[in-house]
This record gives C-alpha cells, sequence and structure tokens, in this order.
C-alpha cells in the first residue's frame, strides 16, 4: 500500500520581516472533509501496513491486560464518617464510586457507577467529584468527547436521584459552600479554553441565573477553585507560568466576597491551606527552591510572611500536608523524594527511609487533621505501586495494598540502577533505568526504550508499570532521562531548561543516549525514544538534530508546530504559555524557537523510524500538528524507513477512555518496537 500524499496548498507566514512557506496549513480546518480523508488515510496505511502483526497486537493485549486485576479497588480512606474508594469489576471498563458507613464492615454503597453514564458512548470520563458536606448531594463532571470540556451533573446521595441540574462547558473543577446549595465552578473560555472565570450555581435554579464571582483577564493566567483541608475556606487560584495569586472567602459565606490573599507579582509564586489561625504557605518569595511560610488570616499578606521551613539550596520543597500535631513535606533531594514528618511538640523531625536506589514517594490522602497516621505512596522501577499507612510516632509503616501483578512477578528477576551521563556543557544528568537480569548483556546488543518528557518543571519520576514487563521479558532496558526543563533536581534544573534556554532539554537527551550507548547498553541500531505531549517536541527536535543514533522513535500527541502555534493566541494553552517557550511576537524568541521547532526544521535527510499519535479532540496539542508534521516528513524524508501517523478520531489528549481501551493503542507503540526489532 503506497503511503498516503497530502495536497501542497502553499501558505504564505511573515513575521519580524522573515517569510516561511506552510504547505500544510489547511490542514487546520477539522470540518474539511479533505482533512478527515488524510486521517482516515493514514490510519488506513498503518494498519495495513502492520496487518501481519494484527493476532500479534491482540496477543500483546491480552498479556497486558492479563496482569491487570480486574477486580481491583483502591485503598479506603475516611473521612466525615464514610470510607471512601473506587473499584473496578471483571469485564468493566470503568469505575465504581462507593463507599462504607463508620466501618470497612459496613454494606457497601455504590454512588456513582461509571460504566451505566457511559454506557453506548464512544468516549466517556469522570473528571471531578465532590460532595457536599452535609453528604447530601453529589457533584460530578463528565466529559464525552475527549476534548476536556465537562458538564456538571448533579445526584442526591439519600434517594439516588440524578437531578434536573446540569452545568455544561465547563472545566471539571469545581466546589462546595459550606451551606450544601451552592457550588462555585470554574469555566473556559469557549475558544482558548483558557479557564477563566469563576461562577457560582445555587441548586434548583438556573444556569442561567449562575452569579459570575471572578474574571481572570489577564490571558496569561488561568484560574481554579478549591477548598483548604480545613474546608473552612474557599480559593480562588490565579496562576500563570511564574505568578500566583490567591483570594480567599468563609466557606459558610457564599455570597460574601472573596478577599485577595497576596496581589501578583512577577515570579512570585506561593500555594496555601489552612491550619487553625494561619495560612500556611509554599513559595518561592526570595525561594527558588521554595519555602514554606505562614501568615495570619486576618492579615496574610507578603508583609507578614514567616518562615516555618527556610529555603534550602539543594532541596526542593515540593509538597505539604498538616496535621493536629505533625507536619508532613515532601521534598526532593539529588532528584530523590524525601519525606519528612515534624511534630509541633519540638520533638526531632525525622525521614522516612526507603530502599531502592531509585524510587517514587509522595503525600497521599490524608483528609483527616486528628491523626497519627500519614498515608502515602511508593514504587519503583522494579516496585509495584503501594500504599501505605505510617505511625509519624512509632514510626511504623504499614503496607495496606500493593499492586497485584496477575500471573505473579519477582521483583528479584529485575534490577534498577541510576547512573549519570555528562552533558555537552558539563552537567551531570541522572538516568534511571531498568532490565531484566537473565536477558541482559554488556555488549550494546541490547533493545532499549530512552523516556522522557523535560518541560514545565515537572519531573519524571521513576515508577513502576506492569505494562513495561512486556518489553522487560523479551528483552529491552527501559530508561528514563531526567533531563533539564524538568524539576527532578531542583527549581534551577527547571529554569536551566525554558525558554531561552530549551536546547538544553535536548541536548541533555542526545547525551543520555550517546552515554548508554557508549557504556553498552546498547547501540544506535537498537535505541529507541519515546515522548508525550512536549515530550513528542523533544523526539522532533532530537531526530532533528541527531537522527542517526535512533532506530526509531514513538512522538506521542507531539507539540510540533511550536512556532505557528505560540504566534496564534486564538488557539488553547497558547497565553498561557509564554513564559514556558516565550512569546515569538519578539523577535528574539521567535529566532529561537525556529531553531527547534520540529516541523520548521524538516529538511532533506534520512531519519529513524516514526510512530506518531494524536487524537483528532486534542484540547491541548491540536491534532494538526503531528499531522502536518507527517506530511511533511513524507514529503522531504530520504529515507524508507517506516513512518505512520495513529490519529484516534474519538479521543484527545489523553488517548481512548475506558480502564483497557488505551491498552490497545500501548500495544500497537509495543508492537512497532518489537516489529522493528525483529522479535515479532
Amino acid at each position: 500500500m503506497q503511503a498516503p500524499k497530502a495536497k501542497k496548498i502553499p501558505q504564505l507566514l511573515e513575521t519580524h520581516g522573515h517569510q516561511r512557506i506552510d504547505n500544510y496549513y489547511w490542514m487546520r480546518e477539522r470540518e474539511n472533509p479533505d482533512v478527515i480523508a488524510y486521517l482516515n488515510a493514514e490510519n488506513s496505511y498503518l494498519k495495513e501496513t502492520l496487518k501481519s502483526t494484527e493476532e500479534f497486537q491482540e496477543q500483546l493485549f491480552q498479556e497486558i491486560k492479563g496482569r491487570i486485576k480486574e477486580d481491583d479497588q483502591s485503598v479506603p480512606y475516611l473521612k466525615s464518617g464514610y470510607y471512601w474508594y473506587v473499584k473496578y469489576e471483571t469485564g468493566a471498563e470503568y469505575p465504581l464510586y462507593c463507599r462504607k458507613k463508620g466501618s470497612l464492615d459496613a454494606p457497601e454503597e455504590v454512588f456513582l457507577n461509571v460504566n451505566q453514564l457511559a454506557e453506548g458512548k464512544a468516549f466517556y470520563q469522570v473528571g471531578g467529584t465532590a460532595a457536599t458536606s452535609d453528604l447530601s448531594t453529589l457533584a460530578f463532571a463528565a466529559d464525552e468527547v475527549g476534548r476536556r470540556i465537562f458538564t456538571i451533573h448533579f445526584k442526591n446521595l439519600i434517594t439516588g436521584e440524578i437531578l434536573k441540574d446540569q452545568i455544561p462547558e465547563i472545566t471539571g473543577n469545581f466546589a462546595w459552600a459550606a451551606d450544601h446549595q451552592t457550588l462555585f465552578y470554574s469555566k473556559q473560555h469557549p475558544e482558548t479554553l483558557r479557564s477563566y472565570q469563576i461562577c457560582a450555581h445555587r441548586l434548583g435554579t438556573d444556569v442561567a441565573e449562575d452569579l459570575l464571582v471572578y474574571e481572570e483577564k489577564d490571558e496569561e493566567f488561568s484560574c481554579i477553585i478549591h477548598k483548604t483541608k480545613s474546608e473552612r475556606f474557599l480559593l480562588i487560584h490565579s496562576e500563570s507560568s511564574i505568578s500566583s495569586e490567591i483570594r480567599f472567602l468563609e466557606a459558610d459565606q457564599p455570597k460574601g466576597d472573596f478577599q485577595l490573599l497576596q496581589e501578583r507579582i512577577p515570579h512570585l509564586e506561593y500555594a496555601v491551606d489552612h491550619f487553625e489561625d494561619h495560612f500556611w504557605i509554599r513559595t518561592n518569595h526570595l525561594a527558588q527552591n521554595f519555602k514554606l511560610v505562614k501568615a495570619p488570616v486576618h492579615s496574610p499578606n507578603l508583609d507578614n510572611w514567616e518562615d516555618v521551613i527556610p529555603h534550602r539550596e539543594h532541596v526542593l520543597l515540593e509538597d505539604f500536608d498538616i496535621f493536629a500535631n505533625f507536619l508532613v513535606t515532601q521534598e526532593r533531594s539529588n532528584g530523590l523524594c524525601k519525606i519528612n514528618v515534624t511534630p509541633w511538640d519540638g520533638t526531632a523531625a525525622h525521614t522516612i527511609e526507603f530502599d531502592d536506589e531509585t524510587y517514587t514517594a509522595w503525600i497521599s490522602t490524608n483528609p483527616e487533621f486528628d491523626t497519627d497516621y500519614l498515608r502515602f505512596g511508593y514504587n519503583s522501577l522494579v516496585t509495584p505501586s503501594s500504599t501505605y499507612d505510617y505511625h509519624m510516632v512509632t514510626q511504623e509503616k504499614v503496607l495496606l495494598k500493593q499492586q497485584e501483578i496477575i500471573g505473579g512477578y519477582d521483583s528479584g528477576a529485575y534490577t534498577s540502577a541510576r547512573i549519570w551521563a555528562k552533558a555537552s556543557d558539563g552537567t551531570m544528568v541522572p538516568i534511571s533505568l531498568v532490565y531484566k537480569i537473565d536477558l541482559f548483556k554488556a555488549d550494546g546488543q541490547n533493545p532499549l526504550l530512552l523516556y522522557s518528557y523535560g518541560s514545565y518543571g515537572f519531573s519524571t519520576e521513576a515508577y513502576f508499570s506492569s505494562s513495561r514487563l512486556s518489553l522487560l521479558d523479551r528483552g529491552f532496558v527501559f530508561a528514563i532521562a531526567h533531563i533539564r526543563g524538568g524539576e527532578d533536581l531542583g527549581r534551577n534544573w527547571y529554569e536551566s531548561g525554558k525558554m531561552l534556554n530549551k536546547r538544553n532539554t535536548f541536548t541533555d537527551y542526545i547525551s543520555c543516549a550517546e552515554h548508554l550507548i557508549a557504556e553498552k547498553y546498547t547501540s544506535a541500531p537498537h535505541l529507541y525514544g519515546m515522548g508525550g505531549s512536549a515530550g513528542g517536541l523533544l523526539m522532533g527536535a532530537v531526530m532533528n538534530m541527531r537522527p542517526e543514533i535512533f532506530n526509531g522513535l514513538i512522538a506521542a500527541v507531539p507539540f510540533v508546530d511550536v512556532v505557528t502555534t505560540m504566534l496564534d493566541e486564538s488557539i488553547p494553552l497558547t497565553t498561557g504559555e509564554f513564559q514556558e517557550w516565550g512569546n515569538p511576537k519578539d523577535k528574539v524568541y521567535y529566532e529561537y524557537m525556529l531553531s527547534y521547532s520540529p516541523y520548521d526544521n524538516v529538511e532533506p535527510k534520512d531519519y529513524p523510524h516514526l510512530l506518531i499519535t494524536s487524537g483528532l479532540h486534542d484540547s491541548q496539542v491540536q491534532y494538526w500538528e503531528p499531522t502536518k508534521w507527517v506530511a511533511k516528513l513524507r514529503e522531504m524524508k530520504t529515507d524508507a524507513n517506516l513512518l505512520f501517523l495513529h490519529t484516534n478520531m474519538e479521543a484527545g489528549h489523553g488517548g481512548a477512555s475506558g480502564r483497557f481501551n488505551s491498552l490497545k493503542e500501548l500495544a500497537l507503540e509495543y508492537t512497532f518496537l518489537l516489529y522493528l526489532e525483529k522479535m515479532i
């Protein structure tokens, strides 16, 4: 079957006196039948070319699915006299939201069955859920397209009745006032999808009568509504990439006016919780790696901020949780997570000990103040996801649940390690890796998948994946490059990989790839890269820079048309991204972004084998970016390597909905890798 060939309609784009010709600009026309025909043709081409692997794809899907415990549930947590949890039943794609009153031995109440709600729908996803404090009414948000545009529905938890009230076209973010009748929620702009308004709805009233409480007029900011752990305050949190501003209101005064906590200042970021007479604030004020301060509720502005945990140069404060007798902090040091417990009574603080060389740990759901137990989560590249209760006095850890791998899993058959690669400027970059011991040979012939992200300060955690076993058990090494642009080694690690430092992200990844080859973990004919969204940008940039060191790349929902997208303020995310990438209306940023934008730097040369995925309803990376990129690559590349575009015509940025449907897309990705390694 011949690869699809897209028609070319030259579009002149001129900025700062510089001209670009985009032959595939027309693909932005979502309703154009030619666009849909091209996407379908690409899907058909992939299906036909890999037709011989269809049986294997199904077997691989069943293999991956077969490791997952179908009748599973989360660990219940106690709140408001009930134990709350989510569970799945055998054969079901969607969760059941459940609770038990007073005791885990009490009868189970299923208060939301998403399988019933999703019946007959190609896509269905429940976003936020929240019950009133008297537990009379549940609000839940549902997306039926995959574009992250939700409708809020209401259910009477006493009678089980679904109420007539509906709030359409909202973000899925909301919080109840203490009157059990008023729901505050955030709305997105109809064109840009920026979350820019906070409204209040009173049960039983027409949505048209909903009150606009706050509007965020700065296009670089978005806003959300949430409650403090104490549930005493509602908070409107406005935020850009470099600045925060929070307003607060007593939750029992829903008709009152929100008060400003601290006005926005460029480069001042902060987040707030409440305990007793103070707001507790994580902030970067004079603290690049963040610190913890407190301020009196009656006067919480910056002038009254008092340090609780001062800034530390080599320790990033990521999160905190407050209990009646303890302060708990989640920190990152030398790229690894630490959880520290500090008693209020002045006795010595301590750190929870973990055994793995590279791992992930996090503060979990802890809605109760008056308890000596901390709920936290833990996993590593070889340790399945685990939930613990930790007694903060005796320092005893109790494993409540560890992800069960159906068919068995022997962690001793695998090993993980943390190694360091020297970047082009001398910076040492950590790499986490895992492989099956008896299949690994230090001869450079192991197939290796190098995953990374490297943007927005998101740290790429060393996490366990039961799906990944399908690669490890076939001899693959899996590695994570903790490159700059993430926050893996502190805030400076992020600052060194954004804006006019963005190229560090790409060169770090290349250095990691070269180090893995030099140390004979793999070699160029067996090295594969993978990243999604901004990680897809990473894949596009590195394959333009060093295509010869990769045999294949997977770019999922990739952000690749950087300059054109960032010049278009009408599409989602653009204005809010200026502090991440820069504003190309400034010539300095335009030229810098143009130097690495994957779409703009496609040229006649050999590229690796490529699998590129997309979602027609993607609200974050518009479908036309990967589509245009593939069309241009088909036109210009000089090799005969595989180039596939797979577009999910019924989903968005997160792929297919449901518990198992997304695994079919993963099976396709793994099949692509195994096909290239001639393992099929």
